[in-house]
């Protein structure tokens, strides 16, 4: 497994506003069936690679199917090999040191 974080921006839309944009985004995560948690700034998928790319590729593309003509995606990835990895393990590991 592997954790990927996914922000789409679409640009030149008249509006500031993506919050409809996310939710499609989401759409895509849900109908692949990886976990996911939305935070203010982008989305954390867990996945394999394989499907993690797979979503990523939708997600920018899905902007396009509502008539964007320019959309901005930054992927970030954190791949471990050496055990396994969730989104919870990061998050559980940081606050006990902050305890």
């Amino acid at each position: 497994m592997a954790i990927m974080e996914v922000s789409v921006v679409t640009v030149g839309t008249g509006s500031a506003s993506q919050g409809d944009v996310v939710a499609e985004t989401i759409r895509v995560a849900k109908r692949h069936g990886a976990k996911f948690a939305l935070n203010p700034m982008g989305t954390a998928l867990e996945a394999d690679l394989d499907t993690l790319f797979k979503i990523a590729r939708e997600m920018h593309e899905v902007c396009f199917n509502g008539g964007t003509q320019r959309v901005i995606t930054t992927i970030r990835i954190d791949d471990r090999r050496d055990k396994e990895l969730s989104m919870e393990y990061k998050v559980d590991s940081v606050m006990a040191k902050v305890r």
